[in-house]
């Protein structure tokens, strides 16, 4: 027997996006010492307050089958908390819990799309975003940016790409760049969704990690409230990667819809797990304000310890937790080249090309270690980059 059409088709054609951190990870189990700065999975633990909720919320019974679309108290908290970043009157009914920002993804996608259609996603891209689309039925259409521009869209890209298109996927502040999209920017983005009658896919995970600029939400503008689907998670916020909870803030009725989509798949989030989600809102900015600013201080101290790197690229992150090099005078692919820095100097990063072939010749860098250890990293990938540079 065969598998189906629909489950065959998603995976990337070029191959295995996570193929260099799989082995890398391999690599550590083994007991090899291994600096990783592959996946934006944080290098501490959530904080204890959190874990005691989540553990008090167990023990008070809140093991059974939850609310399916979300705790009523965790809606209306993200509701408010939604409403307050882009002004957009936010009721609970807007808000739909799902098990990681991954979930929202998937579950904008088949909201969003009919078998068949085009969506239009922003490269480089995170490398879930095709393989959504194509689980979802539909084809995936890469617009491709350039670090010339910031990696930004221009208007004249999107009026040309757009046409034809049901869906388009934007991500501010960005993965893998680290770019924060200007107005200029949304306004474009949303001018084209409105002109071509399209749903606009905002994923804003990264909207609290704002080092330079701001963030605009597309859905605040004129118009694009009930065409507009926001992807946001406590993974990278609230330093919650493994509690798997994420939400979809959209128009009343897709989110109906979408909550049909859960009886069929998770079937609801764990009620302690929600409710760990509910006290670490309740803390207030503080947990947020935190992680952003360790994030801010390590993006300061990995660029000044690139300095005078003749041989690497970069253009500063304006917010999120990674940095994007070029290596491309090194005359190596961004895949060859994470390769051998990881044989040779034990270093793990994510070669650009995972990232789609707008990143082809970069590499992105988790800012997931410790600051010393994450200096002394940035200078041996520097001084790695000048041998190959010389050699070339």
């Amino acid at each position: 027997m065969r598998p189906s059409r629909r489950i065959s088709a998603i995976a990337a054609p070029a191959g295995d996006s996570w193929a260099l951190y799989s082995r890398a990870r391999r690599m550590k189990e083994a007991g090899e010492k291994i600096v990783t700065l592959t996946i934006g999975d944080h290098d501490w633990t959530t904080p204890e307050t959190v874990i005691a909720a989540m553990a008090e919320a167990a023990r008070a019974g809140h093991t059974g089958y939850s609310h399916m679309a979300g705790l009523p108290e965790l809606r209306a908290a993200l509701a408010r908390r939604e409403q307050a970043r882009s002004g957009v009157p936010t009721g609970p009914g807007n808000i739909l819990v799902t098990t990681g920002g991954q979930a929202a993804l998937f579950a904008a996608m088949m909201a969003g799309l009919d078998p068949g259609d085009r969506a239009l996603i922003l490269s480089p891209y995170y490398p879930t975003y095709p393989e959504t689309v194509r689980a979802a039925g539909a084809v995936p259409e890469e617009l491709q940016t350039v670090s010339e521009n910031g990696f930004e869209p221009t208007r004249a890209q999107l009026e040309a790409q757009a046409p034809g298109c049901r869906l388009m996927l934007v991500n501010s502040p960005h993965n893998p760049t680290g770019a924060v999209y200007s107005r200029e920017t949304v306004e474009a983005i949303a001018d084209v969704a409105r002109a071509e009658d399209m749903w606009l896919v905002s994923d804003e995970v990264y909207a609290g990690q704002v080092h330079e600029g701001a963030h605009l939400s597309p859905r605040s503008l004129p118009g694009m409230a009930g065409r507009t689907l926001v992807i946001g998670s406590m993974s990278k916020s609230h330093v919650m990667t493994g509690f798997r909870i994420g939400w979809v803030c959209g128009p009343e009725e897709m989110i109906d819809r979408m909550e049909e989509l859960s009886v069929t798949t998770t079937y609801g989030v764990p009620g302690f797990i929600q409710h760990a989600a509910l006290h670490a809102l309740r803390e207030g900015d503080a947990i947020e304000a935190e992680t952003a600013a360790r994030y801010r201080r390590r993006r300061d101290l990995a660029l000044k310890a690139l300095e005078g790197a003749n041989a690497i690229r970069l253009l500063p992150p304006k917010g999120g937790m990674y940095l994007m090099l070029d290596i491309r005078a090194t005359g190596m692919t961004g895949k060859t080249f994470a390769e051998a820095l990881l044989d040779q100097e034990r270093i793990a990063v994510m070669p650009g090309e995972s990232f789609g072939e707008a990143a082809a010749g970069h590499l992105r860098v988790a800012l997931t270690c410790e600051d010393a250890a994450l200096e002394d990293a940035m200078r041996r990938i520097a001084a790695f980059a000048a041998q190959r540079a010389a050699a070339a």
